[in-house]
């Protein structure tokens, strides 16, 4: 059984920092799957923002937190990361992994919330 499971979220104000983490467990192969973030802001819809391929040498974000956000991967440890940096207002939302691999799966999410 497949699971991911987001951490790394929280509080942070204007200009901060986190960097959000997705552990994968149940993947024959963590190294298959290919790996994005999304996020859902308040009264809106889920959103793609990064992707990563398979082997991590690939990424793609939107131009929205291109310079700022950045996606990563660590198939050893099964864990996909999103460094976030210069974090504004607008970042705030639930942050969700989702891995795609046959099948669609998602983590639960984690809040991030940017306010002074």
């Amino acid at each position: 059984q497949v699971q991911l499971v987001e951490s790394g979220g929280g509080m942070v104000q204007p200009g901060g920092s986190l960097r959000l983490s997705c552990t994968a467990s149940g993947f024959t192969t963590f190294s298959n799957p290919i790996m994005s973030w999304f996020r859902q802001a308040p009264g809106k819809e889920r959103e793609l923002f990064a992707v990563i391929s398979t082997a991590g040498s690939e990424t793609h974000l939107v131009d929205s937190v291109k310079g700022r956000f950045t996606i990563s991967r660590d198939n050893a440890k099964n864990t996909v990361f999103l460094q976030m940096n210069d974090l504004k207002p607008e970042d705030t939302g639930v942050y969700y992994c989702k891995a795609v691999e046959g099948r669609v799966y998602w983590g639960q999410g984690t809040q991030v919330t940017v306010s002074s």
